[in-house]
């Protein structure tokens, strides 16, 4: 029988509701006792959700998160494959999406092992439809680089290319910093480029606006210190 590394999709706030996943998870992952974990409580809260029966105490919770390096990993998933099926649960939203995972994934594949990616919320594709802006040609870089000189030409570069490709550029930032790159991007971009802001998403303080950077300009909304997506 072949091992399966299932891809376990988090809420993407605290406070958001099992209902937000699919009721198929639970269902699916009842059987495992081995998970690799970014946060072990926010894991734990999660599988609480999903079954308040389910066995906390008779599972194995293993570190993947970014000081996570390639041998530990190794290690871990030979650890835990001789111990049936197994999963991975990111602190919020989807596994190896703008998440740990990619690498633990990529062995599986090499081991055989089975990935079986279950059905949840990913705030990036929920930003990227929920904004009005192109969803054809998109593209996710993550954080910007955090020296100033090196940012300002990352948003250029990305403005460019959005506009040349027509494509969507898609960025976050550390929620204390989003003040910080809606200023750099509201100072940088072009008046008429469209920029959407959609913070906390599904959570109860959600927001997401899109309108060009004149507008935005005038606007002058203070952001709060929640996970925010930036894209323009």
């Amino acid at each position: 029988m072949v091992t399966k590394l299932y891809l376990i999709p988090n809420t993407l706030t605290d406070d958001a509701k099992a209902d937000c996943i699919a009721a198929s998870v639970a269902q699916a992952i009842k059987h495992i006792r081995v998970f690799f974990v970014e946060e072990p409580k926010a894991a734990r809260a999660l599988l609480k959700k999903l079954n308040s029966d389910f066995p906390l105490s008779e599972c194995k919770y293993l570190d993947l998160n970014e000081h996570t390096s390639l041998k530990q990993v190794q290690e871990a998933l030979a650890e835990a494959g001789s111990g049936g099926d197994m999963a991975i649960i990111s602190e919020a939203g989807y596994p190896c999406v703008a998440d740990p995972g990619a690498e633990l994934v990529l062995l599986a594949h090499q081991r055989g092992i089975e990935v079986v990616p279950l059905i949840g919320a990913s705030s990036i594709i929920l930003a990227l439809a929920s904004s009005g802006l192109g969803g054809q040609n998109f593209a996710f870089n993550g954080y910007l680089p955090k020296d100033k000189d090196e940012r300002i030409k990352r948003i250029k570069l990305l403005e460019k290319r959005s506009l040349e490709e027509r494509q969507t550029q898609i960025v976050m930032e550390t929620p204390y910093r989003n003040q910080h790159l809606l200023e750099d991007l509201l100072k940088l971009c072009n008046p008429k480029t469209l920029l959407c802001v959609a913070s906390d998403i599904t959570g109860p303080s959600q927001m997401i606006k899109t309108a060009t950077i004149a507008q935005w300009q005038k606007l002058g909304l203070p952001l709060e210190k929640k996970p925010t997506l930036f894209l323009f």
